[in-house]
């Protein structure tokens, strides 16, 4: 029974009787006497009402609510044009209140978004000031061999890094590209990821993403100020005993696992800093791990052979888990197969396991047939460019695959991972007219790679390469694998302590090219400008021309940041 029917079927004189006499105890789960005449006034129904046209008598829950609050506020005298606004009358502001309504609309929104403005000012201030805090500490590429930071640091915090599985990605050339496109297909299979990624381009948010997009600056901020402490705890103990403290690829890998617990994720991919072994990352316990293609680089702290690198990245390779491996130097495969029968881990070779059947080149990228252990993906688009990059697609395509059970995926979700999947800083390009493409391939087999890319990618009758790179690389190796591609070279200066002159890259690369092929502007932008003119100059027909600037991570993260572009 409703409540209108039991009151509509109850007289006054019941609900009398009904109520206690005198000031004898209310009885539990009856209602109380004093209401009964408001309940009665309210649901009894007014005889004139039957004359008239039917009307709903009984007000809707808003404007109850805006009643409940008129009265409240009226115990301080409010504002008869607030209570106006309230119950929606606004013609005692006179004519024109519309006008004024809107007026009143527009500055609360404009101070909402000031608000709003100084807020995430105050908040990206403090993400740039955790940032220099952290940069001061020992650089990212400075591997040290031990753990034991990272793992006295997430065992006080509950080692968050165990609260989900992970993908453990390494190798020299096409990690990162890969690793975006492992998080774009488990994210297209509904799977929430945490992305850990190095270096960035343009900001430091960048290398922690959660479901595909950079950290929040409030989570940035969030997640240091919780882990802060426990930072400065270990870099205490390590002072008192071997005068060590947390690096910065030590300190942002505790920030990224400990975001992706507090998230949470459903799966973590987990790009290595450098090496493998002794990379901070490699305290997870990843049930798959994935090894792209080896080559020489880092020799100062990896080594300065393929033999040697390899013992480095294969050092990720944990019992009983699934190993991609992409194609390798014979010698690389060897040390890689070597490591994952002695813990009894099972390998996936590119070639033998899986491999691209089939690549057409397409508008905006190619179409690639991928074969797996469990399936092969017809026509699958992938937006990038590059050979190397359906090699990147086959390898990310079984390493999810593995994942997932081993099991073949459903193919429309391949398709839409892919499609989603970027790679900024690779063959990117970030102008037309004439087109300016940003590369990070900053070793001889990455400068190998891109040259071959764009020569197949792009139907360029002048190339003309910007260059800088580290005073570390081999310059030379990397520009004479690039010299058989390019008309001419500008030679410019990339921002960073680590960076080689431009004077001293000039000589190297008047080597290469010859006097006449090669300028230098210190300027980056003066140096993609002067390129353009080489590119253009002295030819009326306008032949096409390409702009290739290369060398560094953070040179095409310099180029993305002064042309406005963000990753």
């Amino acid at each position: 029974m409703t409540g209108e029917s039991f009151f509509a079927n109850h007289s006054h004189d019941e609900a009398e009787q009904a109520a206690p006499a005198s000031q004898e105890e209310q009885r539990p789960g009856t209602i109380p006497a004093d209401l009964i005449p408001y309940l009665e006034e309210a649901d009894r129904v007014d005889e004139e009402d039957f004359d008239t046209e039917p009307v709903d008598s009984e007000p809707d829950e808003r404007d109850l609510a805006l009643e409940a609050l008129a009265l409240n506020s009226m115990l301080l005298g409010p504002d008869p044009s607030i209570l106006a606004e309230l119950e929606g009358d606004y013609s005692q502001w006179g004519e024109d209140w519309e006008e004024e309504l809107a007026e009143r609309r527009a500055e609360d929104a404009h101070r909402e978004a000031l608000s709003d403005a100084a807020h995430s000012a105050r908040l990206e201030a403090r993400v740039e000031e955790i940032y220099q805090e952290i940069i001061a500490r020992v650089p990212e590429h400075q591997v040290q061999p031990t753990l034991d930071r990272v793992k006295e640091t997430l065992d006080i915090l509950g080692d968050p890094q165990n609260s989900y599985p992970s993908v453990h990605i390494t190798g020299t050339n096409g990690k990162t590209s890969t690793t975006r496109m492992i998080d774009a297909l488990l994210a297209a299979s509904g799977v929430r990821t945490g992305r850990f990624t190095s270096p960035h381009l343009v900001d430091v948010r960048e290398r922690i993403t959660i479901e595909q997009e950079s950290i929040s600056a409030e989570e940035f901020v969030r997640t240091w100020d919780d882990i802060a402490p426990y930072i400065e705890m270990v870099d205490r103990a390590h002072a008192e005993t071997d005068g060590t403290r947390l690096s910065f690829f030590e300190v942002f890998t505790v920030m990224a696992f400990a975001a992706f617990a507090d998230h949470p994720v459903d799966a973590a991919v987990v790009e290595v800093g450098m090496g493998g072994r002794w990379d901070a990352t490699n305290v997870i316990d990843a049930g798959v791990s994935v090894i792209m293609p080896i080559a020489i680089d880092h020799e100062k702290w990896l080594g300065s052979t393929i033999r040697e690198i390899a013992e480095e990245k294969a050092g990720i390779i944990k019992p009983g888990q699934i190993v991609i491996v992409a194609r390798q130097e014979e010698e690389a495969l060897r040390v890689i197969e070597e490591r994952a029968a002695s813990v009894d881990a099972i390998v996936r070779l590119e070639g033998r396991d899986f491999e691209v059947l089939d690549r057409q080149l397409g508008v905006g990228g190619q179409m690639i047939t991928v074969r797996t252990p469990a399936a092969v993906y017809e026509d699958v688009f992938v937006p990038l460019f590059g050979s190397y990059q359906a090699n990147n697609a086959a390898a990310a395509i079984a390493a999810v695959e593995a994942f997932m059970g081993g099991r073949a995926l459903d193919a429309r979700l391949v398709e839409a991972g892919m499609l989603a999947a970027t790679s900024p800083g690779r063959l990117q390009v970030v102008r037309h007219s004439p087109t300016i493409i940003v590369d990070a391939a900053h070793n001889p087999a990455g400068a190998h790679t891109l040259g071959e890319s764009i020569s197949e990618a792009f139907d360029f009758e002048r190339i003309v390469g910007v260059y800088s790179g580290m005073g570390d690389k081999d310059i030379e190796g990397v520009l004479g694998e690039v010299e058989p591609y390019l008309d001419s070279l500008v030679v410019t200066q990339m921002p960073g302590v680590r960076a080689k002159p431009a004077e001293e890259i000039a000589e190297i690369a008047r080597d290469v090219f010859g006097e006449d092929r090669v300028e230098v502007h210190e300027d980056i932008l003066e140096a993609i400008a002067a390129a353009v003119n080489l590119g253009e100059a002295g030819d009326e027909s306008a032949p096409a021309t390409g702009v290739v600037v290369f060398g560094s991570v953070l040179l095409a993260g310099e180029v993305l940041r002064l042309m406005g572009i963000r990753p």
